[in-house]
């Protein structure tokens, strides 16, 4: 069954998500999009050659006016509430990008909200949607090096170049713990199979960074099965950039397990168990959607099949309070439990 959704959100990204993924979706159809801003809509309308009489600039309008069975939240994050809250109120499922709230607490709204409802919500956590991401989780479930103890992990890229005042990136809020180490937040919870339980965070500026708020972090983060994670990220780091999953180095009882994922660099795991030298290649499944595309896909399968999405609005509640505890420790100095 075709799934009619209206898309909220027609900036820059919301505008790469209508053209690159729900168009090339068969079984996704369009029935509106909404941007707040008017001289943004007509902006993307021309670009994207929408429908004007289906282009609105109120999600409230957009209801009383065409057919849908959900809503696509692509807007930035002062309107996913918002958005999100409307559409469950109409009784549409929805589907948002991360991270899904600026507050936890109006993040449970939203998901009490969305059960009250019997709608489906489901956060877009599209790095999930990679093969070696799910190769790498396999083997951690399969115990293939056994119980998992020290993990370490590294993301680095180079976002220094273009114009201050001409690039928007550089005067976002939280713009690598919100904006990018969320996405590894989620994979650590996906790959490792445990739950974190408390995080140390440090955030800081290299003298030569263009960000109004930090570029750069280093964090401990203690799970509930016993691993602990020692991750660096950097939006300014001068050294050879890693893929956008970063680099994960696994230490097992058993071994070690090498992955990295969605980039420039091969998508690739390999495993080097105990007293051997030699990596043996991890085979990396074959995914019938990628990325965005395959959180799209589960997003349909879910509503069409009425059952729980992986990447749910309750289960992303850890993601998301995960992040905000690293934003408190941040700003404290101090360890804070993720609650």
């Amino acid at each position: 069954m075709t799934l009619r959704i209206i898309q909220v959100g027609l900036g820059g990204w919301g505008q790469n998500w209508a053209r690159a993924v729900v168009a090339k979706n068969e079984d996704v159809e369009t029935t509106a999009w909404v941007e707040i801003d008017a001289p943004s809509l007509e902006a993307a309308r021309e670009r994207l050659e929408l429908p004007a009489e289906r282009c609105f600039t109120s999600l409230d309008e957009a209801l009383k006016t065409v057919e849908a069975d959900a809503v696509l939240v692509t807007a930035s994050l002062p309107g996913h509430v918002p958005s999100a809250r409307t559409a469950l109120l109409a009784d549409k499922h929805v589907l948002m990008e991360k991270p899904f709230a600026p507050t936890v607490a109006e993040a449970r709204e939203l998901v009490e909200l969305a059960e009250q409802r019997g709608r489906i919500l489901m956060i877009s956590q599209n790095y999930r949607f990679e093969p070696a991401a799910r190769a790498a989780a396999k083997v951690v479930a399969d115990q293939t090096i056994g119980r998992l103890g020290s993990i370490n992990i590294d993301f680095r890229r180079y976002d220094n170049t273009a114009p201050v005042a001409e690039n928007r990136h550089y005067h976002i809020w939280e713009p690598l713990l919100a904006d990018m180490s969320i996405h590894h937040f989620d994979l650590m919870r996906l790959v490792i199979g445990q739950e974190p339980v408390q995080v140390t965070c440090k955030t800081w500026n290299a003298p030569w960074s263009k960000y109004d708020e930090p570029a750069e972090g280093a964090l401990t983060i203690t799970f509930d099965g016993g691993a602990v994670v020692s991750y660096r990220g950097s939006w300014v780091s001068t050294a050879p950039q890693t893929n956008w999953a970063g680099e994960w180095h696994m230490e097992g009882e058993k071994g070690e397990l090498i992955w990295t994922s969605r980039g420039e660099l091969p998508e690739a795991a390999a495993i080097r168990l105990l007293g051997e030298s030699k990596l043996n290649i991890v085979e990396l499944p074959a995914l019938e959607a990628l990325d965005r595309s395959g959180s799209l896909a589960a997003f349909v399968e879910a509503v069409n099949t009425n059952s729980i999405p992986e990447t749910s609005g309750r289960d992303n509640l850890k993601t998301l309070a995960l992040m905000f505890a690293a934003i408190e420790s941040a700003k404290t100095g101090l360890p804070v439990n993720v609650e």
